[in-house]
């Protein structure tokens, strides 16, 4: 990502409302002319203050991988902030479509995070429970280890403490820390993958490539991929900042971060096939150890997540009724306000799949295909022609497209759910892949194919 060793420092310490990119920043310089890097968007007296390209590239990387982004339309939302002279997602739609549109996009801000943090605290209350559950003499049914009392435990020691920081640089560790977690989950999904993989039954049709409703995967991917809520801030982090250089990093981001997915997603499946669940945790069975040891770590990853997103909805309360700013007591209310609600819903619903679904299509489709789209055409001045133009004739539609359907088809065609179950799989011998002899694993792979026609 740089060309030469280079100085990296860190910014200091930012008001917390540059979780939304509505810090307090100097005002931007807008381009005169030139949208291929030679002006930048912010002056330079302020480059002493910015982090160097591979921090940028890390914090996007950390930010697709777990929340994500499509790179068109992230570079096409900084070429809209520079043809407008804003410097955030909410500045550059108030700019193009006036305060109906600011309006909009804040209530599209809120709800992705909002239901983000929901469905974090449902992974926590799945994974961690089956983890406390491994505990030699803990019985399974004791309801100190069911996923209600862990959801509210982790968040009044971990999540709601963590969420009352004002400043986000006093988490800036966590995407070291979650990052790192990553790296071993994604190993230990890819070690069961070759030793679980064989003795799973496949399901009818596993290798067909798409079906009827696979526009209801579009959501969940639109979910996964985006990070356009802090384009803006990671674009001003940049050490002087262009759209050519931000184009660059984009890509190399995106790169990595499909890598990383690809690989989750390639290895779940095939060890699952039509079995996978929306949380890929809950097709294992709860006596494979080194899966424990991968769920405790997933728990840990979203729970350290989590702040992160409920700085983003107290920054948009803060902004649409407050003026942004938040003074210490209703910093707390707002906060607990936050937390408590998004805590009540999560201990009501315990299937992660309608979740990720309405996430998507409702808040994440839009944010990432139909507004960047609608600013640029409505900003530029480039002719149809311009490649920029036409792609963003194409993205605008799609959005709307999968937007539309993809809402209708999570309505009345969910996906089924097993929260809480073990998969049949299981339950043969309840045996032990670390510990079964080659005959026991015929043996247990012949009883669960007679099992396959209890779930068709």
């Amino acid at each position: 990502a740089t060309r030469g060793p280079r100085l990296c420092h860190l910014p200091p310490a930012e008001d917390h409302r540059s979780a939304m990119g509505y810090q307090r920043q100097e005002p931007v310089i807008p381009p005169q002319r030139d949208l291929d890097g030679r002006e930048t968007l912010v002056s330079e007296h302020e480059y002493k203050e910015k982090t160097c390209q591979s921090a940028a590239l890390f914090n996007v990387v950390n930010s697709i991988i777990g929340s994500g982004i499509i790179d068109f339309s992230l570079v096409l939302l900084i070429k809209g902030g520079a043809l407008s002279g804003t410097d955030t997602y909410q500045s550059l739609v108030n700019k193009t479509f006036g305060f109906p549109g600011y309006l909009l996009l804040s209530v599209l801000q809120f709800l992705y995070p909002f239901i983000a943090m929901i469905s974090y605290n449902i992974i926590a209350g799945d994974t961690l429970s089956k983890v406390f559950q491994r505990i030699p003499g803990v019985d399974p049914e004791n309801v100190f280890i069911g996923r209600h009392f862990i959801i509210g435990l982790s968040t009044v020691t971990f999540t709601l403490p963590l969420s009352l920081y004002r400043n986000i640089a006093k988490l800036g560790k966590v995407s070291l820390i979650s990052t790192g977690l990553t790296t071993l989950i994604l190993g230990i999904v890819m070690a069961r993958a070759i030793s679980l993989g064989p003795h799973i039954p496949k399901t009818e049709d596993a290798w067909v490539f798409a079906k009827p409703n696979a526009i209801q995967a579009v959501g969940v991917m639109s979910f996964a991929f985006i990070c356009h809520h802090n384009s803006f801030l990671v674009y001003s982090s940049l050490e002087e900042p262009t759209v050519a250089k931000w184009s660059r990093l984009i890509h190399m981001s995106i790169v990595i971060s499909v890598f990383i997915c690809i690989f989750f997603a390639t290895c779940g499946y095939l060890t699952f096939t039509g079995f996978t669940q929306g949380d890929l945790f809950e097709n294992y069975c709860r006596n494979d150890d080194l899966v424990t040891f991968g769920r405790f770590c997933y728990g840990v990853t979203v729970i350290l997540t989590y702040p992160m997103e409920c700085f983003v909805t107290r920054e948009v309360i803060a902004n649409v009724f407050f003026g942004g700013n938040l003074s210490s007591v209703f910093h707390i209310v707002v906060t607990v306000m936050v937390i408590t609600v998004a805590t009540l819903v999560s201990l009501l619903i315990d299937c992660l799949g309608i979740v990720l679904e309405l996430n998507g299509v409702l808040c994440a489709t839009p944010l990432i295909f139909i507004i960047p789209s609608a600013c640029y055409l409505k900003l530029s001045e480039e002719p149809r022609t311009h490649s920029d133009k036409i792609m963003s004739c194409v993205m605008l539609p799609i959005g709307a497209v999968v937007m539309v359907f993809g809402f209708v088809m999570a309505i009345t065609n969910p996906q089924d759910c097993t929260h809480g179950q073990e998969m049949f799989y299981c339950f043969p011998d309840n045996f032990s892949l670390t510990n079964t002899s080659e005959s026991h694993v015929q043996q247990t792979t012949q009883l669960s194919t007679l099992n396959i026609s209890i779930f068709q």
